[in-house]
This record gives structure tokens, sequence and C-alpha cells, in this order.
């Protein structure tokens, strides 16, 4: 969606600061020996209690109120009472809801614990792309531009995109154009960024594999080549100088 006035700013602002507020505490509350249903179901009360609805539940009728990834899973993990989850674990949570018809998505990976298997590097270097990449959106830039950026700066870093999964436009549904917001330059994509417009902006950065392939259970990603992947997501209202970052109190960048 474009922002037109200030109503849709406040109804963009509320709806953010629900799966912002609900992504932090998920995190914080994550522990060993705890199921990813149960962590699911701590932040499906979070966002009722801000009279928030779970977007992937809303929309494609996800069995669950978030998504919950864990180690080789990439993205869109099914939460379960048999996945229980470990010191050292890399996890992924990504939230998204509707609130009074406005929708906002944000997520984040992080090590459980101590971080018995080396992830943090590669979750540092997820955080530091988004962060490099919000810094280089603003309006007239172009899409693929940024995308190139993203490829450059995980390269550098010794890791690879996921070239299968991007962000997306967001605001009045939970997938809006401009769609394929992707993570490497595609020459043939000549669309530009949009002052007042609201996005989802997301890395998908990988240890070893470029795309991805979903499981058996329909919803689960895992990488073509394996490895390990982290994603980190804010939405964010573009302007004519730094954007807005409307999930900025997830603290993912803490």
């Amino acid at each position: 969606m474009s922002i037109s006035n200030a109503a849709e700013l406040a109804g963009m602002q509320k709806a953010s600061e629900a799966v912002a507020h609900a992504l932090k505490a998920m995190t914080a509350y994550a522990q060993p020996g705890m199921s990813t249903k149960e962590l699911d179901a701590y932040g499906g009360n979070i966002l009722a209690s801000l009279g928030a609805k779970s977007a992937p539940l809303l929309t494609y009728n996800f069995p669950g109120h978030t998504c919950i990834s864990v180690d080789n899973e990439f993205c869109h993990g099914i939460p379960s009472t048999q996945r229980i989850l470990q010191e050292g674990d890399l996890i992924n949570i990504d939230v998204s809801a509707e609130l009074n018809g406005f929708w906002a998505d944000n997520g984040g990976s992080f090590v459980l614990g101590n971080d018995l298997h080396q992830h943090q590097k590669l979750v540092d270097a997820s955080k530091d792309i988004l962060r490099i990449t919000l810094d280089h959106i603003r309006g007239g830039v172009k899409i693929a531009d940024i995308g190139h950026l993203m490829e450059t700066e995980a390269k550098k870093r010794g890791f690879k995109v996921i070239k299968s999964l991007g962000g997306h436009g967001i605001g009045r549904g939970l997938h809006e154009e401009p769609s394929e917001l992707l993570n490497y330059k595609n020459r043939y994509d000549q669309r530009r960024f949009r002052k007042n417009s609201v996005v989802a902006i997301e890395t998908f950065i990988s240890t070893s594999s470029s795309y991805t392939k979903e499981l058996s259970d329909g919803w689960t990603m895992v990488g073509d080549k394996g490895g390990f992947m982290a994603q980190h997501e804010h939405t964010i209202v573009v302007t004519d100088g730094k954007p807005m970052i409307l999930t900025e109190m997830n603290g993912i960048f803490n």
C-alpha cells in the first residue's frame, strides 16, 4: 500500500507494533526443552491480547499462529509439540498479523543460548545486511540495485543468498505489490521503490544453498543443497531519506 494520510500511517504503526512486540517477546521466551508449539501459543496469545490476528492463519490457513523454523529448516516451519528446542539451535521466528484492516510482518533468526554450532556468524551477517540494505532504500532507488547490494554483502562474508524467496509489499494485505523484492539483482527488473509505499524487507542469507525446496508437510522449506539460513525482516515506509522502520521495537538489531 501507499500511505496517503495520517490515519493510514497510524494504522500501520499499530499493526507493526503488535507483530514487533510478539516477535521480541517470543525470542526472549524461547528456552531449551520447550516445544515450538508452546512458543507459538505464547506468541498467539500476545497477538490476541493486542487485538491482532495471525496473518498466515487468516490468509493461508497455516497450522500455527507464527512460523517457527529450527536449524536446517529455512522458513515456514510448522509449530509442533514434537519439535523440542535445544541449546545452540538456530531458530527463526516470523510473525505477521492483521490489526484493524492493516497488516504487518517481521522476523528474526537467533541462536538459543550458547553458540554450540557456530551459527552466530550467519545470524550477525543477516542482521548487518538488513541494516545496510535499509540505509540504501529510498524513493527512486532501483529494486534490483538493492538486491545486488544484498548479494554483494553476503558474498563478502562468505555466504549465499536464497534466490527463490524475497520481500514484498504489505499494508492492506499480507502480500502486495511490489512483489519479489529479491536478495540478488534481477537485471530485467526496472522497478523502483516509491515514496510512501509500505514494504517488508527481509534477508535470506545461507551457508550452502541458493534455492529452497518444500518438505512433505506442504509448508516447511529447506535448502536445495542443505546448510542453514538466517532471516531478518522489518516492515518499513519508503521516504526520500532513511526509511521509517515500523517494526523497529522488535529489537532484532540489538
